[in-house]
């Protein structure tokens, strides 16, 4: 129709022109043929053109739909190739901005999964928008459940937690605002501090808060062992400063009697070892926790270290009428270990196994090396201290490491314990990387096992020796 309407104006022209005569119909009708054929032609053209053009929108519709860069639409200077030019130019603006966001929130996710704190962001209606794995850990929540679109108080029941989030955000303080709550659920239970901070209004956000939780749970056990530890070394310590004060002011105050004079003085020197052996424990397990006692590993025969710790124990065996035994085969084989921190293991095992053990009873020092499948196939050697003392309750024994923990604490601090032998005992075989083992049973006695590793062949000069700071 567009063909024959712009060829319309010189048919008429022409026909007017050969029925004047002045031009032949021949000429007329070749006039109008050529025409027609031209404007098909033409219009052939605009119309494959505009084809192309539609195919080629579609064509970068589709990559756009698919997050990626469309096609080159134009194909040289042909018609609308300047618009064109700029369509592309905005499309791959916007896959580029595509691309970048989603590029920030696959690390965004990375970040969040391997955070160690909890993550959890919330709109303004306290629906959950963002929760990550170690929040779902804290919380006790499922790790598949999709929490998204729940409520708050749906993941956290506490009303501390409520409280926090309450109303808009512009009626908060600018500065995130922190609580602790317990979580008991299946397990233990578990202590979390909660900081809650608002996201500003300005920012057009749909998140409206951001909770960040943290695990303190074992932070506060550390504070608790902290404050135990200050009670117990503060108590430990006046006691014999309370009787070092007391017989001192009365014997400054005037004691005329020579027998009452001496026994005042024996205490006080009983006293003020007790004071110092509390001083020197104290010393040798800051130093053995702190890493500031480094081992001296040597090649050590196990007899004669048992020799030589018997030797230094056994006048304060006599006296309480103890018997100490060795048995220790002559076919061991060497021990690779710093010699005067294992001499010190042997002198607190057997002080504790001879304070606790009744007159008459015996005391036995052993070592053996243990069959493979007693070790799972590792080289192994143990040394046991085994008495025939009362004993020790069954729920007393997980705690017997622990500074100053005692069983009987009006005994031991008769016997002049100061709570922290096993505690040293403890960390000088981890620094060995051995392992400390504790049996008993009451009115049949106890049996303290060491077991350090045995160098392998071929490489006896070396100490498998743990850090120190683990």
């Amino acid at each position: 129709m567009a063909v024959l309407l712009s060829i319309l104006p010189p048919a008429v022209l022409l026909a007017v022109l050969a029925a004047k005569g002045t031009v032949s119909f021949a000429l007329l009708t070749l006039v109008l043929v050529a025409g027609t054929a031209g404007g098909v032609m033409a219009a052939a053209s605009v119309v494959r053109v505009l084809i192309d053009r539609r195919d080629s929108l579609e064509d970068a519709a589709e990559e756009l739909e698919a997050r990626r860069r469309p096609l080159r639409l134009v194909r040289g200077d042909q018609l609308f190739g300047l618009a064109e030019q700029r369509l592309v130019a905005a499309a791959d603006a916007m896959v580029r901005d595509l691309e970048e966001l989603a590029e920030q929130r696959e690390e965004l996710d990375v970040i969040l999964r391997s955070m160690s704190e909890g993550v959890v962001v919330t709109d303004a209606h306290g629906q959950v928008m963002l929760i990550n794995r170690a929040a779902r850990e804290m919380l006790e929540l499922s790790p598949e459940a999709d929490y998204r679109g729940r409520g708050l108080v749906e993941i956290c029941r506490d009303p501390a937690v409520q409280q926090l989030v309450a109303g808009p955000t512009e009626r908060h303080q600018p500065w995130p605002e922190s609580i602790e709550l317990s979580i008991q659920r299946a397990g233990p239970t578990r202590r979390l501090r909660v900081t809650a901070g608002a996201v500003s209004a300005a920012a057009r956000a749909r998140a409206a808060w951001v909770l960040v939780l943290y695990d303190v749970t074992q932070l506060k056990a550390y504070e608790g062992l902290r404050s135990d530890f200050i009670a117990n070394l503060t108590h430990e310590i006046r006691t014999p400063l309370s009787a070092l004060c007391g017989y001192t002011e009365t014997l400054l105050a005037g004691v005329e009697d020579p027998d009452t004079q001496r026994r005042f003085l024996q205490i006080i020197e009983r006293q003020s070892h007790r004071l110092a052996r509390l001083v020197d424990d104290l010393i040798s397990l800051s130093d053995l926790e702190r890493g500031l006692t480094p081992l001296r590993p040597r090649e050590l025969e196990v007899r004669r270290l048992f020799e030589e710790a018997v030797e230094l124990m056994g006048e304060q065996a006599e006296r309480q009428g103890v018997a100490i035994e060795i048995q220790c085969p002559e076919a061991l084989p060497a021990l690779i270990g710093d010699h005067d921190r294992l001499y010190q293991v042997l002198i607190n095992l057997l002080d504790n196994a001879i304070k606790y053990t009744p007159r008459g009873g015996r005391v036995t020092l052993s070592a053996r090396k243990p069959e493979a499948a007693e070790t799972g196939g590792k080289p192994l050697l143990e040394i046991a201290v085994a008495d025939t003392g009362e004993g020790i309750p069954p729920q007393h024994i997980p705690r017997l490491t622990e500074r100053f923990y005692r069983v009987d604490r009006a005994r031991s601090r008769e016997l002049g314990g100061t709570g922290l032998g096993l505690a040293i005992v403890k960390h000088i075989v981890q620094l060995h990387q051995g392992e400390l083992q504790i049996e008993s049973r009451v009115r049949e006695g106890t049996t303290v096992r060491v077991r350090l590793p045995l160098p392998a062949p071929g490489n006896a000069e070396q100490l498998p020796v743990a850090s120190a700071a683990g």
